[in-house]
């Protein structure tokens, strides 16, 4: 009897919902079973808040405090939030911390030498053109204007115009000789170039970052000294610039 059973399970008609008739398919696809359910879910979920947020209303307590009612303000019908604490990336929340000012000060020291030897290596030749500086010419008359020729004013080679610095004469590049360079020599060249450039922007943003670190941590140090009063803050402190706080004057006797 039992073989029977499982017999009979196994050779069950799947039983499929219907679809959409020809004559209503311009309303859309029909809904099933499980849209059905899904739609009903969210709805229940939403009139559950409601009840719940109007059974907050009925409740509340019209003398409790909240500490949103000090931070912030209406103005013309529209809340804005009063001046925020210092501002901080997640990598410098974790660094301060983590580590103390010794090992920030540290770190930025190694940086800024490792910024020195990339600098003095690749010479800043390539942010140097990209400086916007104009060079004017002056002519006497319009037609002079009108014929002026840049190439043959610089005595240089066409290719060579938008340089500003290691711009030669083509007397000059007639008295070079140059090796030959293949064309695959030269497009490593330009990409080890690329990459040095690229880490050095890297490590300046990474020793800026620090510089910001260390200067916070330094404010965080005198605010917390029981022997000097407390600071007027300026302006808050912000993820690229520390705070800015004026202690009050005293003359040392």
């Amino acid at each position: 009897m039992s073989m029977w059973k499982k017999a009979s399970k196994t050779n069950q008609k799947v039983h499929r919902e219907r679809h959409q008739p020809e004559s209503r398919k311009h309303l859309g696809l029909l809904e099933k079973k499980k849209d059905y359910k899904a739609r009903a879910r969210d709805h229940h979920t939403k009139e559950c808040t409601l009840k719940g947020l109007r059974k907050r209303a009925l409740n509340r307590n019209p003398d409790e405090f909240y500490f949103h009612m000090i931070n912030s303000r209406v103005v013309d019908g529209m809340h804005h939030e009063l001046e925020k604490d210092d501002e901080h990336t997640p990598d410098q929340i974790r660094l301060m911390q983590t580590q103390d000012l010794r090992y920030i000060s540290t770190r930025r020291t190694i940086e800024a030498k490792k910024i020195d030897h990339l600098q003095s290596e690749l010479h800043m030749l390539d942010a140097a053109n990209k400086t916007r500086n104009k060079h004017i010419f002056f002519v006497d008359t319009l037609r002079e204007a009108r014929k002026f020729d840049v190439v043959q004013h610089l005595e240089t080679h066409p290719a060579l115009l938008d340089r500003k610095i290691n711009r030669p004469r083509l007397a000059d590049l007639e008295k070079l000789s140059l090796p030959a360079v293949d064309e695959a020599t030269v497009q490593a060249a330009t990409f080890k170039k690329v990459a040095a450039y690229k880490q050095l922007k890297k490590r300046i943003d990474r020793e800026k970052e620090l510089s910001v670190i260390q200067r916070k941590l330094e404010l965080k140090r005198h605010l917390h000294s029981k022997k000097e009063e407390v600071p007027k803050r300026i302006k808050p402190g912000t993820k690229t610039a520390p705070p800015v706080y004026e202690w009050k004057y005293e003359r040392k006797r």
